[in-house]
């Protein structure tokens, strides 16, 4: 499907001092680029009115469907620049792939893959400047769709819209990788058997919240769900999990409840390329407490856009603590980390071919 873009400049843009001061400090989620993509959809039309315009506030009717039913997905996603530099997206044909998923089980209409990658391209381009450069900082791009139908009728909205917002993005860890405590909610679910939890919607996420503020009373930088019969790891509040044996296998939880991670199932990729052995099934917390307790597993990490992959020290609960708050970090995980990451800021050869370049080289 092809639909041509208009472009309306912001007539008010960030002045270029403004804008260095952000890219060079520019912290996580706290400042926007100049502009946004939206396009429509309706039950009668489909797609239409694709457009770059300037960013501002979105005027929503207080009977608009998200607001009373939580009709949502979104996605999240990096542009990178390199030495040269040029600018280029990691994977965004999954992430379109992911959003179709999502919007078929949120009701919400499917973008066609190249329409998604379109609108992603429109916005870095004609907001390009506002790409860092140096370190791993990044520009953080969150594709959304939302149900914005004034009806309080319970059934799937007849008019949506997707949206393209960027933040630029600074290093998760600002003084360098450091393994984390996690904490283990036995008291919540992240999702349910034939819920939502597959889909990336904002709901599983608003679930998560009381668990992770009870993560950091406990002082842990997350928390870990376990399914509904208590016994196997699904994921953390907005990363996946994966176990390292050690004789180098890599195991990870698998199920209809677990978001599908692109980030995830790039570095287990990289993993079956450098040799190592990778699981996906059902991993029992007894699993992880007894590896750790023989040495049979000797790395556990967490890997999602934001922070690419964190190494887990220890797990946390009220009755044990899994591992050693201390213990640094593996070199399994650091060495797909910077390999992972060398792919993205063109350091490292592309091998899958998951990088799309956006914007050429000046």
């Amino acid at each position: 499907m092809t639909l041509e873009f208009t472009l309306t400049r912001n007539p008010s843009p960030a002045s270029a001092e403004a804008r260095a001061a952000v890219v060079a400090e520019p912290g996580f989620g706290r400042h926007f680029t100049d502009h946004m993509v939206s396009i429509d959809w309706t039950l009668e039309g489909g797609w239409s009115d694709a457009r770059v315009e300037p960013y501002g506030p979105l005027q929503l009717d207080p009977a608009s469907a998200v607001l009373h039913y939580g009709q949502e997905i979104f996605e999240g996603m990096k542009a990178y620049r390199r030495a040269d530099g040029s600018v280029w997206a990691f994977r965004p044909e999954e992430n379109a792939k992911r959003m179709q998923r999502s919007a078929a089980r949120l009701a919400l209409p499917q973008l066609p893959v190249e329409l998604f990658v379109e609108a992603v391209r429109q916005l870095v381009e004609v907001d390009e400047a506002w790409v860092p450069a140096g370190g791993e900082d990044s520009l953080y791009l969150r594709p959304f769709m939302i149900a914005n139908e004034v009806f309080l009728g319970v059934r799937a909205a007849q008019t949506v819209r997707f949206m393209v917002i960027a933040s630029p993005a600074g290093p998760y860890f600002a003084s360098g990788v450091k393994p984390v405590s996690i904490w283990l909610s036995t008291e919540y679910n992240r999702a349910g058997k034939g819920g939502t939890g597959a889909a990336k919607c904002g709901g599983n996420y608003a679930a998560s919240l009381l668990p992770t503020q009870q993560a950091a009373e406990h002082g842990c930088a997350q928390v870990l769900f376990l399914d509904e019969s208590g016994s196997d790891l699904e994921e953390l509040g907005g990363m996946n999990v994966v176990l390292v044996k050690a004789d180098g296998t890599l195991v990870t939880p698998e199920s209809d409840s677990i978001l599908d991670g692109i980030t995830r199932n790039s570095l287990l990729q990289l993993a079956a390329d450098a040799g190592h052995a990778v699981e996906r099934r059902a991993v029992t917390l007894a699993e992880w407490r007894e590896g750790i307790a023989d040495g049979s597993i000797t790395e556990a990490f967490a890997c999602g856009t934001a922070a690419v992959l964190t190494p887990i020290a220890a797990l946390k609960s009220p009755t044990e603590t899994i591992g050693d708050p201390d213990a640094p970090a593996g070199p399994v995980a650091l060495a797909l980390r910077k390999q992972l990451t060398d792919i993205q800021y063109g350091r490292a050869e592309d091998p899958h071919g998951w990088m799309v370049q956006m914007v050429e080289a000046r």
